[in-house]
């Protein structure tokens, strides 16, 4: 039995409790003048056992289908939920060895991380060191460059390194500290140009107040040190030029060289103010950093290399002549002395072959002799053989 049964058993359960109401109100039209109360009775009785019997079998069959049902349900959801339950063990298991990759994982990353932070440590540990070596050497080389004295010194080194780069030797290419004659000045250094021209050089840093710029901490201040450094750089022009380092009477050019040994305060002046470049130029002062000083001597030494090759070029030519006339005469002598091999080849030559087979005739012919009458001689080994004098010593015992 199916719920369609059970649907059919409700619809005719209540089709007959139509049909007990529709025959109550036809006997109670029909029969007006019978007891009304008794007829009620017995159709109430009636249809009530009738309702109940038919409510009864409905819900034992509804029970026993729903019953059925549900058994059925039950056996198909417990399959359903042991094959569910297989899945979730599998996952399960899947899951175990999926979190025990982590966790392998994980611990790998944790020892790799401790590792990693030993060695970040150290590293800062390094770091630290360093840093604290670093500023102390700051504050030493601050201290130094704070001496006038010492930031000269350091900027002669500078370009010291600089002329050793670009292959200068000292007192060959330049003099340095060499007084310039008839003055008091002394340029730092000097570089020999070709016709006993010179040019000199002069090594300066105007470092306090641009240090005082940088440290600067109000923006009222920055200006005034900015102006004081651009003052300062000025003077350097002016002491520059009134020091005779231009003078035609030394055989000096035109110019002078103003070397400033730090890259960043030379872009400073470029920066702040490019007209102090113009000013040393028309005053003959050319500013220089350690990059545009490499590019002025490389300007000199090609300068310098190709004055060398013009004076020595009329004597290399000379010598080229003198060769080409040595170079003539060893080749006449060698081509003499060819002749002579030449012709003292054919004297061997003839020697060799005409002359020789001419004496030998009577020497073969003298051994034919020999021969013929079986004469012996004493080579130094103990044997005897045939001499062409014992004839003439047998000859002269006899005579005797």
């Amino acid at each position: 039995m199916n719920w369609t049964t059970i649907l059919l058993l409700l619809l005719a359960g209540t089709a007959l409790g139509l049909l007990a109401a529709l025959a109550f109100r036809v006997l109670r039209t029909k029969s007006a003048n019978r007891d009304l109360e008794s007829v009620i009775e017995h159709v109430k009785a009636s249809f009530g056992q009738l309702s109940l019997e038919a409510l009864s079998k409905s819900t034992e069959e509804f029970l026993k289908l729903a019953k059925a049902k549900l058994e059925s349900e039950r056996e198909v959801n417990a399959r359903e939920l042991d094959a569910k339950k297989g899945l979730i063990d599998q996952q399960l298991l899947n899951m175990n060895a999926e979190l025990g990759k982590v966790t392998k994982l994980v611990n790998d990353l944790e020892k790799d991380r401790v590792q990693k932070f030993g060695e970040l440590a150290m590293q800062l540990k390094v770091t630290g060191e360093q840093t604290a070596v670093l500023a102390q050497t700051t504050s030493t080389l601050r201290e130094a460059l704070a001496s006038t004295k010492a930031r000269g010194q350091w900027g002669e080194r500078m370009a010291e390194d600089v002329l050793r780069l670009a292959g200068f030797i000292e007192n060959i290419n330049y003099l340095k500290q060499k007084a310039i004659e008839g003055s008091g000045s002394r340029p730092d250094f000097t570089f020999l140009l070709p016709r006993n021209l010179k040019l000199n050089m002069d090594v300066k840093f105007p470092l306090d107040n641009y240090v005082r710029f940088l440290e600067a901490e109000s923006e009222i201040e920055k200006p005034k040190y900015r102006a004081d450094f651009l003052r300062d750089v000025r003077a350097r022009i002016k002491e520059v030029t009134t020091r005779d380092y231009i003078n035609p009477e030394q055989n000096t050019v035109d110019s002078v060289l103003l070397f400033i040994p730090n890259e960043q305060i030379y872009a400073f002046i470029h920066e702040q103010d490019g007209s102090i470049l113009d000013e040393g130029i028309r005053n003959g002062v050319v500013f220089c950093s350690p990059l545009t000083l490499f590019a002025v001597l490389a300007v000199i030494r090609k300068a310098v290399d190709n004055f060398a090759l013009e004076q020595t070029s009329n004597e290399i030519l000379s010598l080229l002549g003198a060769f080409k006339k040595q170079w003539d005469e060893f080749i006449a002598k060698l081509e003499l002395l060819g002749k002579r091999l030449e012709a003292a080849q054919k004297e061997y030559e003839a020697l060799t072959t005409t002359r020789r087979r001419q004496l030998e005739k009577p020497l073969n012919r003298i051994e034919d002799l020999r021969m013929q009458r079986g004469l012996q001689v004493d080579d130094g080994s103990g044997e005897q053989r045939p001499s062409a004098l014992q004839p003439l010593e047998e000859e002269e015992r006899d005579d005797g």
